[in-house]
């Protein structure tokens, strides 16, 4: 073989060195990326089948109910809600009308299968992107209300 020809494969098999290695770690950041939805986003089906995500928002208030070491309770964003199953010890933090995010999957039966509960660290934190979705469902259901009412008043 002519040095030509020897530089050109080392060149190639290089390049494919590289290019499974890069695949290789596309591969692992895709399996442990995580995406943030509220719970409005859930009920319209927004979330991905049968992969992890985290969904966040309010714990809502009487709607924790232990069985064992199971707990069951609803996070809401104000506009909808999600029935979550966690089992597992939950955080101290944790409580009736204060801010959470789980992780886990979305259940066949509607129910996300938490692995994972967060509470809030103190009464001024929320993630961004949970008082983001919070903001906006409020805003939805205002004007939603506003439009009723002025509806039967016969008002605009």
């Amino acid at each position: 073989m002519k040095p030509r020809h020897k530089r050109i494969a080392m060149i190639a098999g290089g390049l494919a060195a590289v290019a499974a290695a890069a695949a290789f770690v596309l591969a692992a950041f895709q399996e442990n990326l995580v995406f943030f939805f509220t719970p409005s986003q859930v009920a319209a089906n927004e979330v991905p089948q049968g992969r992890t995500f985290r969904i966040g928002g309010m714990v809502t208030p009487g709607s924790v109910k232990r069985d064992g070491v199971t707990v069951h309770f609803t996070v809401t964003d104000t506009a909808k809600n999600v029935t979550v199953a966690y089992r597992g010890l939950l955080p101290d933090l944790f409580r009736e009308g204060k801010g959470v995010v789980t992780q886990g999957k979305l259940g066949p039966d509607g129910v996300f299968q938490a692995s994972e509960v967060l509470a809030k660290h103190d009464e001024n934190y929320m993630p961004p992107a949970a008082a983001d979705a919070i903001k906006q469902a409020q805003s939805i259901n205002e004007k939603a209300v506003g439009t009723v009412v002025h509806g039967s008043t016969g008002r605009k």
